[in-house]
């Protein structure tokens, strides 16, 4: 088996390329690190591959993510990165001689556009009109439209918070807050949210070359934040301070115009209401565990 894998430097990235090695999977990796087999920024450059390769899967990792942004400028970035990125990969996939057997995109839970819910499947609409959540939308589209046409199989993975060390992302965010003593919970920390280990997601995804389909994936735990910050806070030596919500509102405010400040209004509706997602689907179709 021979993969073609985006975005290896990044968090999951490592994950991927990690779980790949130890599988004894040979990988060429796309990206802008001199490390890479084919040095390359998707969101700026063409690609190019030799005609004779043959690839068995493409897992399609490289995005942007992690950032929210203040005009236009910022928010063409995402688009940029997401959407002409996985053009370019799936262009200079046209040229092989042999088409992949399977395409994989990591995607994300945001292109339904929620802030609220519990047991959210793959059903619901794609309403996400952030940057961000409409650039994966249309990226998974994108993969979508050229698997059909070139008679591969699409894999399309949507994930929540993903958990592992360094974490970037809201999650990352909580923990470095812990970390340096500056973290509070606000009013009782019940609200839930799903996440998913990027370990089990590395350990899935070379078993999917004969599937088809979108899929969300979780843990199937759905833990409270009051559950993330104590086990965070222990696992650094920390207590969690806590503050009432209308003072967390206040300090949210403040963040919406002071940069770096960790807390924002953004962040804040995050903190305050449950967000669950059902993966069901991959249970029963990917024997997901």
């Amino acid at each position: 088996m021979k993969v073609l894998l985006t975005g290896a430097t990044g968090f999951l990235g490592k994950y991927l390329l990690s779980e790949l090695e130890a599988r004894k999977i040979q990988a060429d990796t796309v990206g802008r690190s001199s490390e890479s087999t084919f040095q390359c920024d998707l969101s700026e450059d063409d690609m190019t591959l030799p005609r004779d390769v043959n690839y068995e899967m493409v897992i399609h990792n490289a995005g942007k993510a992690h950032f929210v942004p203040k005009n236009e400028a910022e928010g063409k970035v995402f688009f940029d990165v997401n959407v002409g990125g996985t053009e370019k990969l799936l262009e200079a996939l046209l040229s092989l001689k042999n088409k992949p057997k399977c395409f994989v995109i990591l995607s994300t839970v945001a292109v339904y556009g929620l802030e609220l819910g519990e047991n959210i499947n793959e059903g619901n609409a794609l309403i996400g009109n952030t940057p961000y959540a409409r650039s994966k939308i249309e990226a998974e589209k994108l993969v979508q439209v050229w698997c059909s046409e070139n008679n591969v199989n699409c894999v399309i993975l949507r994930l929540p918070l993903v958990l592992g060390e360094n974490a970037p992302g809201n999650l990352g965010a909580m923990e470095k807050a812990i970390r340096k003593g500056y973290y509070f919970r606000m009013g009782s920390g019940l609200a839930r949210r799903s996440m998913v280990n990027a370990v089990d997601v590395a350990k899935l995804i070379p078993s999917l070359v004969d599937k088809n389909g979108v899929y969300n994936l979780t843990d199937g735990l759905h833990r409270s934040f009051a559950e993330m910050d104590t086990f965070l806070a222990t696992k650094h030596g920390k207590t969690v301070k806590k503050i009432p919500v209308w003072m967390g509102k206040w300090a949210a405010k403040l963040g919406d115009f002071i940069p770096g400040f960790p807390l924002n209004t953004y962040r804040l509706g995050k903190l305050e209401q449950s967000l669950t997602f059902n993966d069901d689907k991959a249970r029963r179709e990917l024997d997901w565990k």
